[in-house]
């Protein structure tokens, strides 16, 4: 459901052609502290280079691009995973129709492979429309809270979603860019943190597609009792036979939850996983495939 169901009290325009603000941070700091009302941001096409920052007490933002093609936010910042290109940290925040990029070692880039991330979501109650989340290691930090992705394309190679998030991506692309770190490596696309038994989130990726150049396992743990559920995915054939890694784990896999119901494709064949990887039951997930798992009040 990608229709906004509230109002819009306002609407201030980015245009780099210099008749609004100019930058996209200088709109943000132009909503009031503690705003209650629906904040629209719209972007006028263009590359943005800048690091963007919506803070804890500015919510009800939302972010609106001409398209992800057209309107591209783009930063190198690389010395730590929370240098990333966009932070959003206020609960109750859109976007829609943007590219968030870490250019550090993306594309031509030739520098050395350091955790470049492209947007850290720490927030409850954030939705991603139509976006697309660009890099090569670590590029989505999804930090923690309830979010949702909806046919957004993340790219990378190690590592690129993760963090300890109460997510479902539906409809989403996963683009595995392995081969931009040379031959023979292999990549990991999540890396989920939930480190408890009690604790709620997890990662659910429902209807997407998985595709690109490389190698890579779908998951390996985070926190000791990582949760990833891929539902009626495509895998293409970069998914490895083995399927997951236990990385740090070892000999506590029966804590993951790891799940892979009714994908198909080349790399969704099932004979070739780990033994240990969980084997649950359609009827068992259904609480997290069900969009209830992040919105049982309705604030999608």
């Amino acid at each position: 459901n990608s229709t906004l169901k509230y109002i819009i009290e306002q609407t201030i325009v980015v245009d780099q052609s210099g008749s609004h603000f100019w930058s996209i941070q200088a709109a943000i700091d132009a909503v009031p502290k503690d705003n209650l009302r629906w904040v629209c941001i719209e972007i006028r096409r263009g590359i943005y280079r800048e690091q963007i920052r919506i803070p804890r007490e500015k919510p009800y933002i939302f972010l609106k691009g001409e398209s992800r093609l057209k309107t591209v936010i783009a930063w190198d910042g690389h010395d730590s995973i929370q240098s990333a290109t966009f932070i959003s940290e206020a609960n109750d925040t859109r976007a829609k129709g943007l590219t968030f990029l870490n250019s550090y070692n993306y594309g031509p880039s030739r520098n050395q492979i350091y955790p470049a991330v492209a947007a850290k979501i720490d927030g409850d109650r954030v939705a991603f429309y139509n976006c697309r989340f660009l890099g090569l290691q670590d590029t989505l930090w999804d930090v923690r809270g309830r979010h949702y992705f909806h046919r957004c394309t993340i790219e990378g190679a190690v590592d690129f979603i993760f963090g300890s998030g109460q997510s479902i991506y539906e409809g989403c692309t996963i683009s595995v860019n392995v081969d931009a770190i040379g031959p023979g490596y292999v990549g990991y696309i999540t890396a989920q943190g939930r480190s408890y038994p009690y604790e709620s989130n997890g990662f659910v990726f429902k209807n997407c597609n998985i595709d690109g150049k490389g190698k890579v396992y779908l998951g390996r743990p985070w926190g000791i009792y990582s949760r990833v559920i891929f539902y009626k995915t495509l895998m293409s054939d970069v998914v490895v036979p083995q399927g997951w890694d236990s990385w740090r784990s070892q000999g506590q896999e029966y804590k993951l939850m790891f799940s892979e119901i009714d994908c198909r494709g080349m790399g969704a064949n099932t004979t070739g996983r780990v033994g240990w990887v969980n084997k649950h039951s359609s009827k068992n997930l259904q609480p997290f495939i069900d969009l209830s798992y992040i919105d049982k009040e309705g604030w999608l």
